[in-house]
């Protein structure tokens, strides 16, 4: 009798894959750990030599570069140090600024920026069509005053004069006529009252009574023509060619206007308009700085440059006297020292735009601008509006 084998016995065949999964879990995760065991170490490592090279890059001693050039110091033991603006060198004032004193568009520009010029030499031109029409019309004004006024001076006019001297024998004539035809009917009346009627004797007395009143009106029409014009009336004719006279002259003056003349010797510092612009007695509109600049800027022949410095409040009481003092500037960017000539002291304690050109200032700084000079000999490289560096010392 065949045995059925005991169902125990097949059983372990199917839970076999069961029991092997718990097994491969934990090796998958040991897996992954040590690969983030890994990177991590190696992070670190790579951080480490990072850190190394850093700080032997940044530890390396490394030498300062030159300087471009030698800073500012005083060459006094005590000294007052000073900002200073170069500027052409005048008797007053910094520069001279040529504003037009009338308006009108530019037509041309006669000169240069740093060009040489003379007094009276044209700088700029402004259009002044309308002005020279102007001028014609009290040109031809006063001219034709000017010829009635010699009309009245040559009075009596010949050709005048002869046709009330032929009034006068008209009239002369006229009146022996009337008074021949008065006698004549007079006579007859006296002879006999019926011969004539008494309106008729009338009438003829009365017109040699109008006859010798033309007369006189002839005589002194012809009187009054021999005199000439009138005293009073050439007067007033004198006093309007006069002043006809005057307003062609101001009328050609400000046509002159139209045309900006250098009013001293100098050289042109700057332009500040061109042919096509439109110019007023406020000066050219700038489009950079948005304000109005003069036309034209002109400084002294440049044999010498001035140096304004501006001494701060609280230094003034330290300025040498003026037979003592002494100075010396230093150009900013290169190494050169100049020394200074004393010119005078400006008495007058100002806020201190003169340099920043700040109207509203947060802080009251006041400054006393003392003006040195020093040729310009050797100096090519120095124009007028550098920043230089001043120390004033006692001698």
């Amino acid at each position: 009798m065949n045995a059925i084998p005991p169902s125990s016995a097949a059983a372990p065949a199917t839970p076999a894959p069961i029991a092997a999964a718990p097994a491969a879990a934990p090796v998958a995760t040991a897996a992954r750990s040590d690969i983030r065991n890994k990177i991590i170490f190696g992070l670190s490592v790579i951080g480490i030599l990072a850190g190394l090279i850093s700080a032997y890059y940044f530890g390396i001693e490394r030498k300062a570069q030159p300087p471009v050039f030698k800073p500012v110091s005083s060459p006094y033991e005590t000294a007052i140090y000073a900002n200073g603006i170069i500027e052409s060198e005048q008797p007053g004032g910094s520069n001279i600024n040529i504003y037009p004193e009338v308006s009108g568009l530019v037509t041309r520009v006669l000169v240069h920026e740093g060009q040489r010029v003379t007094a009276g030499m044209p700088l700029l031109a402004i259009d002044d069509t309308v002005q020279r029409a102007n001028v014609a019309q009290l040109r031809a004004q006063a001219d034709a005053a000017l010829a009635l006024l010699n009309e009245l001076k040559a009075q009596p006019r010949r050709e005048t004069l002869a046709i009330a001297a032929a009034q006068v024998e008209l009239t002369e004539s006229n009146l022996k006529v009337a008074r021949d035809q008065y006698d004549k009917r007079r006579a007859s009346f006296d002879i006999d009252p019926k011969s004539i009627s008494k309106d008729v004797l009338d009438t003829a007395e009365n017109g040699l009574k109008q006859a010798a009143a033309a007369l006189d009106v002839a005589r002194r029409q012809y009187e009054l023509t021999k005199a000439g014009a009138w005293s009073y009336d050439i007067l007033n004719q004198e006093k309007l060619h006069e002043s006809l006279r005057q307003s062609q002259q101001a009328a050609q003056t400000l046509l002159m206007k139209f045309t900006l003349k250098a009013q001293a010797d100098g050289v042109v510092l700057a332009v500040n308009a061109s042919p096509g612009s439109y110019v007023s007695s406020l000066g050219a509109f700038d489009a950079y700085s948005q304000g109005q600049l003069p036309l034209v800027v002109m400084g002294a022949p440049q044999d010498y440059l001035a140096v304004r410095c501006y001494v701060d409040e609280i230094l003034v009481s330290r300025l040498p006297t003026a037979d003592h003092i002494r100075a010396q500037m230093s150009i900013r960017g290169t190494e050169a020292k100049v020394p200074l000539e004393f010119v005078r002291v400006q008495p007058y304690v100002s806020p201190k735009l003169q340099l920043s050109n700040q109207r509203q200032e947060k802080v009251d700084l006041r400054v006393l601008p003392v003006i040195f000079r020093f040729q310009k000999k050797n100096l090519d490289t120095v124009y007028p509006g550098q920043l230089v560096d001043v120390f004033i010392g006692q001698q």
